[in-house]
């Protein structure tokens, strides 16, 4: 079959650990033996997903479709939790891993929205004469050193899970460092170094993604939107419960009550939803869950009731 669709010789032959010995061992031996002419240039074999430890399989009863899965999380944040691991490598299903992927991926999407924003305002200050663009020294030091992690790790059989790490975060760090300075007085020739330096590190940053299968087939904005969507399903709420539970807590901030405030926060934040307070707004962002403790640290110069003594 592979003969008659690929010819005698071709590149990558796949397939699960389990199917090494001696499935693909008697496969070449039979290749051998049925053809004059009969190579594979590389074989590539993929660990299993398991939960708990276990392999997934039907027969177990403990597998769950991809469908299943994307109805709670967004299918980036599914490939970016798959990616996360060495193909080699057994992948275990883990929900804590799954929220950790949705976060990473709405951070990485937000930077590149900002970006994208900022460019788009400030289009008309950037020359368009065909030179080569100037860039700052921290710029041209990270796009030269993620173009040679990504080929380094791409070239060590397909070291994904470690393409997303390292050069790549200090690149997103810096294009928030650069919006940053963006919004404070510059010279036109050092904020000129700045606008361009966010082009060449976003081009940079976009090819990787688009590489690893990362890059969304929709705009920023929309699959913020619908990163959004998904957490709100997970948490079991609808925008307008947070919206709601956002003014309730501005009402309480403004009697000073801090106290219930921050367990208003922590109350939302157990369930995957960040709210932040920006100047006098509050917006709100999805994060890892995390577990509400049983008691809340107060704000500044807020005092907690005594507890109850015991009977």
């Amino acid at each position: 079959m592979s003969a008659h669709y690929l010819s005698f010789k071709f590149d990558i032959h796949g397939g699960g650990l389990d199917l090494i010995f001696p499935h693909h061992e008697n496969e070449i031996a039979q290749s051998c033996a049925a053809c004059e002419e009969s190579d594979v240039s590389y074989w590539m074999h993929n660990g299993h997903v398991t939960n708990n430890n276990e392999k997934m399989s039907k027969s177990l009863g403990n597998f769950f479709t991809i469908r299943q899965i994307t109805e709670r999380y967004h299918p980036l944040a599914l490939r970016y939790f798959l990616i996360n691991a060495h193909y080699r490598s057994p992948l275990n299903y883990s929900v804590v891993q799954l929220e950790g992927a949705s976060d990473a991926v709405f951070y990485i999407y937000q930077t590149l929205k900002d970006c994208q924003d900022a460019l788009l305002q400030l289009q008309e200050e950037m020359p368009n004469d065909g030179k080569p663009a100037r860039i700052t020294p921290d710029a041209k030091e990270c796009i030269s050193k993620l173009r040679n992690e990504f080929q380094v790790k791409m070239s060590d059989d397909l070291s994904t899970s470690l393409i997303l790490t390292g050069a790549f975060l200090e690149a997103l760090k810096l294009v928030n460092n650069l919006l940053t300075m963006l919004k404070k007085k510059q010279q036109k020739q050092q904020r000129l170094l700045v606008i361009k330096s966010l082009k060449e590190i976003e081009n940079e940053v976009t090819k990787v993604l688009d590489v690893l299968g990362l890059q969304p087939p929709w705009s920023y904005n929309e699959v913020l939107l619908q990163l959004k969507e998904k957490a709100l399903t997970r948490a079991g709420l609808v925008e307008d419960d947070v919206i709601r539970l956002i003014n309730e807590r501005a009402e309480v901030r403004r009697n000073k009550d801090f106290l219930k405030s921050d367990q208003m926060r922590a109350h939302l934040q157990a369930k995957g939803i960040a709210l932040m307070d920006v100047g006098t707004e509050t917006i709100w962002r999805p994060c890892v869950p995390v577990q509400q403790d049983s008691e809340i640290v107060p704000s500044e110069g807020q005092k907690v009731p005594p507890k109850p003594e015991s009977a």
